[in-house]
C-alpha cells in the first residue's frame, strides 16, 4: 500500500512539472503578453496602429467573458481535462495568429478574445486544477502552487525575453503569430506525460489509503442547483471576483501607467515595462510557492490576510512613478500578493467542495471570477479617460481588493460546509 501510494505522489508531481510548463505557456504568455501590444494598437493609423481608444482596447477581453460563461458550466466537466488543454492551446495559437493578421476593424478584434476565452476555459486553471485534486490530497496546496507557478515565471521570461525582442525585431504583427508557435509546444507533454487519476495506473492519490478514499469516490457530485443555493459558493465567487479584478487591474494597464507617467519614448517604454513584468512576475512565482506552503500549514484565511496587506501596500506607490525610474519596488511587493491570484480561491473551493463536486463547482467558479478579471480592466480604462488619470481608477481597485477581503471573513468552515452539502445530496435524493 505504501509503494503504491508513493510511486502515485513520484508520477504525480511529473504531472506537476508538465502543468507549470503548460499552464504557462497556455496562459502566462498570451495573458502577460498582450498588454506589451495595447500602445501599439493605439498608435495612430498613420503610424502603423489602429487609433484605437484604451477603453476600446481593454473591451475585448471582457466581452469575450461575458459571451463565453456558457462554456465552463455546459461543457467542461463533460470531457475529460487533458482534451480540454490540447484543444485550447489550438484554439489560443489560432488567435494569435489572428491577432498578427487583423486589420483596424474593431469587431474582428473582440471576436478574438471571445475565442479566446473559450480557449482559456478549456486549457486554464479549470482542467488543471481537476487533474492536479485526483492526484493529490495531503499535498494539494504545495502541488497546485508549483504548477501555477508556471504562469508566473513563463510570463516574466515572455514578457522581457520572447515578446519585447520578437517586436523589435519583425514588428508587432509578426511577433504575434511567431508566438502562436510557441503553444503548440505544450502538445507532447499533454499527451504523453498527463494522466487524468491515479486510477488510470491503478495507483492511489497522495496521502491516501483505499479507506480514506472509500467515502470521497462513493460522496455523489452536488448539482449546480445545489451549490448554488450555499451561501459559500457565492462568498468564494463574490470575493474571488473582487480579488482577481484588482489584480487584472493593475497587470493590464501597467504598460499604459508607465506611459502616462513619463515614458514617452517607445524603447524606453518597453524596456520599462518588461523589466517591471519580469520583476513583477518573478515575485508572483515566489509569492505562489510562498501561498501553497502557507496555505499546507495555516489558516487559508491568515494567507488571505497577508496578501491583502501586500496589495494594499504597493498599489499607493504606482501614483508616484515617474521616468524614467523603473517601479521595482512596487513590482516586487505587487507580485508577492499576486501569487495568490486564482490559486487561493482554488485551494478554498477545494476544502469547501469534495473532489467529485469540484469539476463542476470550478466549472462555474472560474468563467465567473474571470468576469471580475477582464471587466474592472475596462472600467478602469473608462475611468481613466473619465478623469485624465489613473489616480481615482486606482482607488477603486484597492477599494474592491478590501472589499473580497471583507466577503471571504463569512465564509463558513469546511467541515460545515461538507456537512450542509451531505445534507443537501440526501434530501435531493
Amino acid at each position: 500500500m505504501t509503494r503504491q501510494t508513493n510511486s502515485a505522489t513520484f508520477y504525480g508531481w511529473r504531472i506537476v512539472a508538465a502543468s507549470f510548463f503548460t499552464l504557462g505557456v497556455a496562459v502566462g504568455l498570451p495573458y502577460f503578453g498582450m498588454p506589451f501590444f495595447y500602445d501599439y494598437f493605439e498608435r495612430p493609423i498613420n503610424e502603423g496602429g489602429f487609433g484605437w481608444s484604451r477603453s476600446t482596447i481593454t473591451l475585448g477581453l471582457p466581452l469575450g467573458t461575458i459571451a463565453t460563461l456558457w462554456v465552463g458550466p455546459l461543457l467542461a466537466h463533460r470531457f475529460p481535462p487533458r482534451r480540454l488543454i490540447l484543444i485550447g492551446t489550438g484554439l489560443t495559437a489560432l488567435v494569435l495568429v489572428g491577432f498578427g493578421r487583423m486589420n483596424g476593424a474593431v469587431w474582428m478584434y473582440w471576436s478574438l478574445w471571445v475565442v479566446y476565452m473559450v480557449a482559456n476555459v478549456f486549457s486554464g486553471g479549470l482542467s488543471h486544477q481537476v487533474i492536479l485534486s485526483q492526484w493529490f490530497v495531503k499535498h494539494r496546496g504545495t502541488a497546485l502552487s508549483i504548477a501555477y507557478l508556471g504562469i508566473s515565471f513563463i510570463g516574466a521570461m515572455s514578457a522581457r525575453f520572447v515578446v519585447k525582442p520578437l517586436s523589435e525585431a519583425f514588428g508587432f504583427r509578426l511577433a504575434l503569430q511567431l508566438m502562436a508557435g510557441l503553444l503548440l509546444l505544450t502538445w507532447p507533454l499533454v499527451w504523453l506525460v498527463m494522466k487524468e487519476k491515479p486510477a488510470d495506473l491503478g495507483l492511489l492519490p497522495d496521502g491516501e489509503t483505499n479507506a480514506e478514499t472509500a467515502p470521497v469516490s462513493e460522496e455523489k457530485a452536488l448539482t449546480p442547483c445545489q451549490f448554488l443555493r450555499q451561501r459559500s459558493f457565492w462568498i468564494l465567487l463574490i470575493g474571488g471576483c473582487c480579488s482577481t479584478g484588482a489584480f487584472a487591474a493593475v497587470s493590464q494597464h501597467l504598460k499604459l501607467i508607465l506611459k502616462d507617467s513619463g515614458f514617452s519614448d517607445q524603447n524606453a517604454l518597453n524596456l520599462a515595462f518588461s523589466q517591471t513584468m519580469l520583476v513583477l512576475l518573478i515575485a508572483s512565482a515566489i509569492g505562489r510557492l510562498m501561498v501553497g506552503r502557507l496555505s499546507d500549514r495555516l489558516p487559508k484565511r491568515h494567507v488571505l490576510t497577508l496578501t491583502y496587506v501586500l496589495l494594499a501596500v504597493a498599489l499607493p506607490m504606482l501614483l508616484f512613478v515617474k521616468a524614467p525610474a523603473t517601479p521595482y519596488l512596487f513590482a516586487v511587493i505587487f507580485g508577492l500578493a499576486m501569487g495568490s491570484d486564482f490559486l487561493l480561491t482554488a485551494l478554498i473551493a477545494a476544502d469547501q467542495y469534495s473532489v467529485s463536486s469540484l469539476a463542476r463547482v470550478l466549472a462555474i467558479l472560474f468563467p465567473a471570477m474571470t468576469i471580475g478579471q477582464t471587466w474592472l480592466p475596462y472600467f478602469i480604462a473608462l475611468l481613466r479617460e473619465w478623469t485624465g488619470s489613473y489616480s481615482t481608477p486606482l482607488l477603486v481597485a484597492f477599494g474592491l481588493a478590501a472589499a473580497g477581503r471583507l466577503v471571504m471573513t463569512l465564509l463558513p468552515s469546511a467541515s460545515n460546509n461538507r456537512f450542509e452539502a451531505q445534507a443537501s445530496t440526501s434530501q435531493a435524493a
